[in-house]
């Protein structure tokens, strides 16, 4: 994914009043900012200048055309001077791309000595913002407010936050998602209904029953598949259960399970997917090195057909693009309950990205007791050190709810040597205990997103362009905080009409 070839559109508003001596100087400061904000290392998207808008006309005729600009995933907007917020009415109220509001000025600080009312007329984002603001706020349109000179890091940064989720919000709009089956069966937080997830986040849902995959990895030869293998074993150290004539046949059998889903995937263009250990049939054995391959390379994955799981990730994964830090499907599995140090060991049965590995994976092929078929090829490591986001989408019956919880991977206290799986051990904020009871109390789901690439600012902001609730646990929650926002949303969400 190269969000470089995505593009943010700078856009300044102001009006005929200041005459055009002044309307020249808005332009150069404004293509100037525009420029900077191109070069700057955490915006990772193109930043485009585009002429500065002072009719109606001008800006619904802009808004139209980011519309249909399928490399334009949003806008940034400024007012340089004061810009009457009816002049914004028609475009805003038409635009379908998200956009981030830039409350800022060109200049860092007041001149002193020289400062003049041509100074002032200039410089008026101090209010002009507030009247563009207030527009927004009229036409309760979701945006991201970004507050502060252009020039400061922190700035940039949080623009960049802002292009990450657009990327994200853009890719996922006519995306599809393939289900090799269904959901495991008797599974609540797993379901839900698809009609509105693609009304309100873009991407369609597709069924396929087992045996489509099949038909794709029976057509794999069995030289496409060794060659595969040969880059299995210089790609990884190999572990147990891969040596000897069994072993060749398992690698064998997982290589020809991988080839095949890529090319059902490439043909379909699917961007994330789901699979299911209780429909097998056909499959020699689960999927799960080719899963944690397929991630790797940004597809999107939620098991035993967890759909909105699969999408999550996928949206994370074009967020985190160019970041330091993996992003993998992820499943809170049991717990440390010590005192004083209370931990959460996330894993599944197989599948987690190797973008999160602490140093090279180790390929390795052992019984897993689940599914009834062969023994099945995955990559064991354990996951960085680090702070990272665990996110869970549920479908509440009128709405979605995003729930994000911020953590830090720590290294495990002692080593795992009979659990053959990709693992990782983290400490909730602000600790287990609250942080547990406020996800129950959201309903978050066992199946989750989890990222060590960015924070929870960016799923935040993607949760605005969706129009959803969104949840934070981190170190400043409490049980009772958590559950009083709970009840605040559930209100306001109640009487939301779309």
């Amino acid at each position: 994914m190269d969000l470089k070839q995505l593009e943010a559109w700078f856009v300044t508003g102001s009006q005929q009043l200041y005459g055009e001596a002044t309307l020249r100087q808005v332009a150069a400061n404004s293509q100037h900012i525009s420029h900077a904000l191109d070069r700057a290392a955490a915006v990772p998207v193109k930043v485009v200048f585009k002429p500065v808008l002072t009719t109606p006309e001008a800006i619904a005729q802009l808004c139209r055309e980011a519309n249909h600009a399928a490399s334009c995933v949003g806008l940034i907007c400024w007012m340089h001077t004061f810009s009457p917020a009816k002049m914004w009415i028609a475009g805003l109220s038409g635009l379908g791309k998200p956009f981030a509001h830039l409350h800022t000025q060109f200049n860092r600080e007041i001149p002193w000595d020289t400062i003049d009312m041509d100074f002032m007329n200039l410089n008026q984002a101090a209010h002009g913002d507030r009247e563009f603001g207030f527009i927004c706020t009229r036409l309760r349109k979701n945006r991201a407010v970004v507050v502060g000179h252009w020039e400061d890091a922190d700035v940039q940064e949080e623009l960049g936050l802002w292009a990450r989720a657009a990327a994200a919000w853009a890719d996922a709009q006519g995306a599809k998602l393939a289900r090799f089956g269904d959901n495991m069966r008797e599974v609540a937080v797993t379901e839900g209904d698809k009609v509105e997830a693609q009304v309100r986040f873009g991407y369609d849902v597709h069924g396929y029953g087992v045996g489509d995959l099949v038909r794709c990895v029976n057509q794999v030869t069995d030289a496409e598949a060794e060659e595969l293998v040969e880059e299995y074993l210089d790609w990884y150290a190999a572990g147990p259960g891969t040596q000897g004539e069994a072993g060749a046949r398992g690698l064998h059998a997982a290589a020809k399970i991988e080839l095949g889903m890529r090319a059902f995937l490439a043909g379909g263009h699917f961007k994330a997917f789901t699979t299911s250990f209780e429909e097998l049939h056909g499959l020699e054995q689960l999927p799960g090195l080719a899963v944690q391959r397929l991630m790797a390379d940004g597809y999107g994955f939620g098991a035993e057909g967890d759909w909105k799981t699969a999408a999550l990730v996928r949206a994370m994964k074009v967020m985190a693009s160019g970041l330091a830090g993996g992003t993998s499907f992820m499943e809170d599995y049991t717990y440390h309950l010590a005192p004083g140090g209370m931990k959460v060991l996330g894993a599944h049965m197989l599948e987690l990205c190797s973008s999160l590995a602490d140093g090279k994976p180790s390929l390795e092929i052992h019984p897993l007791g689940i599914g009834g078929k062969a023994d099945p090829a995955r990559l064991v490591f354990n996951v960085s050190a680090g702070a990272a986001v665990n996110a869970s989408i549920v479908d509440l019956g009128n709405r979605f709810r995003l729930i994000v919880n911020e953590v830090d991977v720590v290294k495990p206290d002692r080593n795992l040597p009979k659990l053959p799986v990709a693992r990782a051990l983290w400490l909730p904020r602000p600790d287990l205990k609250v942080a547990a009871a406020a996800w129950i109390y959201a309903g978050g789901a066992h199946h989750t997103g989890f990222s060590q690439a960015f924070g929870a600012k960016a799923l935040e902001m993607f949760a605005e362009m969706a129009g959803i609730e969104y949840v934070r646990i981190g170190a400043d929650a409490t049980v009772a905080r958590i559950k009083n926002e709970l009840r605040w949303n559930e209100a306001y969400f109640s009487g939301v009409v779309r």
